[in-house]
Parts: C-alpha cells; sequence; structure tokens
C-alpha cells in the first residue's frame, strides 16, 4: 500500500510538475494559495485568445467578502518579453509562453493579501492575478507560421477573453476597481488603463497602479537606445501598433514611442499612480547597463552589490534617477488625480511582496509604506505625490540585487 501511494505520488509529480507540492495543505503557514482558473475554451477560440503555444490563458481569482464584495483588484504578472522568433519560440515552452508549464496555485501576497493587517485597503476585495504568456505586455495582435513553428501573439486577446470572463463573475457590477500589474504587467497597466474602464458600470470608481513599469526610453552606457530598439523589433513583430493609445500615436512622431510610459501617460484619462524605485533594478540591469553595452564586464561587481560601486558609476546611477523624475514631472506637476510613490531602493516590484508592500520594516517614504501611500491615494485620504531622497539616504530600504 505504501509503495502504491509513493508510485501514485511520483506519477503526480511528473505529470503536473512542480506546482504539486504548492497543492498540499499547509498548516504551518498562513500563505494564501488561490489555484489557477483557465479562461472558457469557446470564449477563447472565438476571440482567437491563446498564449504563445496555443495552450489556454488563465488567471487566479479569490472572492471579496463583506463591504468589498463587489469591489475588484486585477494584477497583470510581469516576466519580459520576446521581441524575434528564436527567443518567442523558447519562451512558448517556458512558464513565460503557456500556461501548461505554469503552477497551478499562486501566492497571494502583498496587495493581494487578504488579511487586514497585511492589506489594510484591498484585503475583501475580489483580487485576480491575470498570468503572462504572450511576451508583449497584453498587447500583441499576430501570428507567426512559417508551416513548421506557430507563435501565437495574442495578448490583446488574452486580455479581452480574461475580461470577458470575469464580467459574469461580477466585475460587471463593480462598484470600486484598481487595475495593476508589475514589472511588464505594470507596463501593461498604462497600455490598457483607460480600456479597462469601458469594460466597468458608468458609476464604478476605477484607477490604476503601476509598480515597476515606468520603463525609460534612455541611452545605455555605451549611448546607445538598446531599449529602444527591442520595443520596437517587438512591436513590429507581435501587431502591438494597433493596441497601443490611439491619441498617442497620432500625436507622437512614430508610433513605438507610446509603448513607452513616458510618451503615453499624458494621454491617459483614468487616474494613475506610479510606483517605482528611482533606481529600478531591471532598468539598472537592462536598460542603463546591458551586456551588450559593458563586454568586459566592469559593472558586474556594482550589479552584483551596490556598496562596491564606484564613485563614477554610483554618478551614473545618479543621472539616471535624475532622468527618470525629468520623465516623471509632466505628470508630477500636471496631474490632479494622479499619485506616485518613488523610492530609492534598489529593488524591482514592490507590490507584491509583503515585505515592501505593508511590514513593520517595510520601506518607506515620509514616514508612508507604500500600502498607505496606495490606499491614500486610491481612497483620496490625502494627496500622495512622494519622492525620495538619493540614495544611500534612505535606511528604510530592502535593497534587492536581482
Amino acid at each position: 500500500m505504501l509503495l502504491t501511494i509513493s508510485v501514485s505520488v511520483l506519477l503526480l509529480i511528473l505529470t503536473f510538475g512542480p506546482w504539486y507540492a504548492y497543492a498540499q495543505p499547509n498548516h504551518h503557514s498562513s500563505r494564501l494559495l488561490v489555484g489557477m482558473t483557465l479562461v472558457n475554451i469557446d470564449r477563447a477560440a472565438a476571440l482567437g485568445a491563446y498564449c504563445l503555444d496555443g495552450s489556454l490563458p488563465a488567471y487566479h481569482l479569490h472572492r471579496g467578502f463583506g463591504a468589498g464584495a463587489r469591489n475588484w483588484l486585477l494584477q497583470f504578472e510581469g516576466g519580459g518579453w520576446c521581441n524575434d522568433v528564436e527567443s518567442c519560440l523558447e519562451r512558448a515552452i517556458t512558464r513565460r509562453g503557456s500556461t501548461r508549464y505554469m503552477t497551478k496555485f499562486e501566492v497571494f501576497s502583498g496587495i493581494l493579501s487578504n488579511n487586514h493587517s497585511l492589506n489594510p485597503d484591498f484585503y475583501n476585495w475580489n483580487r485576480v492575478k491575470l498570468r503572462y504568456c504572450d511576451g508583449a505586455s497584453f498587447a500583441g495582435d499576430s501570428k507567426f507560421d512559417n508551416g513548421t513553428s506557430l507563435l501565437y501573439f495574442r495578448g490583446q486577446k488574452i486580455w479581452q477573453a480574461i475580461i470577458s470572463d470575469l464580467l459574469p463573475k461580477g466585475l460587471a457590477h463593480a462598484e470600486e476597481a484598481l487595475l495593476s500589474g508589475c514589472s511588464a504587467g505594470g507596463l501593461a497597466v498604462f497600455l490598457h488603463c483607460d480600456s479597462f474602464t469601458r469594460f466597468l458600470p458608468r458609476n464604478a470608481s476605477a484607477k490604476c497602479l503601476s509598480d515597476a513599469g515606468f520603463f525609460l526610453d534612455a541611452t545605455d552606457i555605451s549611448q546607445n537606445y538598446s531599449m529602444r530598439s527591442f520595443y520596437y523589433d517587438l512591436i513590429a513583430l507581435q501587431g502591438v501598433e494597433q493596441s497601443l493609445n490611439s491619441n498617442c500615436t497620432t500625436s507622437e512622431t512614430d508610433p513605438w514611442q507610446c509603448f513607452f510610459p513616458q510618451h503615453v501617460l499624458g494621454y491617459i484619462n483614468t487616474p494613475f499612480f506610479i510606483l517605482n524605485s528611482a533606481y529600478d533594478v531591471y532598468q539598472f540591469h537592462h536598460i542603463l547597463v546591458p551586456p551588450s553595452a559593458d563586454l568586459h564586464g566592469h559593472w558586474n561587481h556594482c550589479k552584483n552589490n551596490i556598496t562596491v560601486c564606484t564613485e563614477n558609476q554610483i554618478e551614473v546611477l545618479q543621472d539616471y534617477r535624475v532622468e527618470m523624475l525629468k520623465a516623471i514631472y509632466p505628470f508630477y506637476k500636471k496631474s490632479i488625480t494622479g499619485g506616485m510613490y518613488i523610492n530609492s531602493c534598489f529593488a524591482h516590484c514592490q507590490s507584491e511582496s509583503q515585505d515592501t508592500w505593508f511590514a513593520v520594516d517595510s520601506p518607506k517614504v515620509h514616514n508612508q509604506a507604500i500600502a498607505e501611500a496606495v490606499g491614500n491615494w486610491y481612497f483620496e485620504r490625502n494627496v500622495t505625490k512622494l519622492i525620495d531622497c538619493p540614495y544611500p539616504c534612505d535606511t528604510t530600504c530592502r535593497n534587492l540585487i536581482v
């Protein structure tokens, strides 16, 4: 009997992958594990909404309760991008391009927590994590098929399909709503913020929060626009242009500019909150100092440990901070309904981690934790536009070098 059980468990692990461990009850942990829901197969087929590999898109929904039962928080998952056929084919056989390889249960923490003491303003809302499997921040709408390889670039359709799945589950009657996301998901918020409001009742209060999604259109240390080139190829490959803000694409010189938050932000009408580090680790490693601009690895030690950076390297980082603040300044100055929290922590994505979202020792700017600032902005308790002092003055940071 014991042997039979062991073999069964082994078969489950081999069949379903590492997610199986997440399905086990954990009596010694308060972690909230939320199961995956695949989009209705008929709805996905009707829209042509598929992950890169053709698998069904998915999300995780944890129901709200009490006073929050009619309120909704949607969180775009992050995970980078792919901008050519080769990298997209590689992505299609991973959890970033297929729901077949994803964990079937996800931990909900930080802004997704259902614990009042850990997430005081949104704990009892309906909270949804939208899984990311397209490689273009939920914005592509095309297909690649050369007779041998097939890739679905259907991020825009995935977004529509998940919304269509959620509307009959209560989203159609939302009273309060917040569209959020981290990293590539944070960029998706800039791209879909205004369209989100069109799915909701007219009297619903809808707002948007981007976490670590303010990717700069800036030069790297070799004075090349490496990220601009990357995004240009991504937009062309995945058919993203048709999903970009139409007011932006008709006003800016080149449509691709509207994939960058600093160019599209001024055309977004929905109340918006920007949560970002002025020393965002992803941008530090991939926009400011990408491997292509540091072939001899002079920045490797600095990337791995900020405390060993040279004076010149710190000066370069400080200049990048200034460039980010300049890009955000028009929003800071003009937006009446907007909010921001720009801290000086070497981190990337701070809303989903409990340590950085709301904890005893979480980062603070002007004595406010991130959760407090976002809640104060959303519920209009006070105007929240907080900018931290330059590194290394903030002693509350959890400097996460990743």
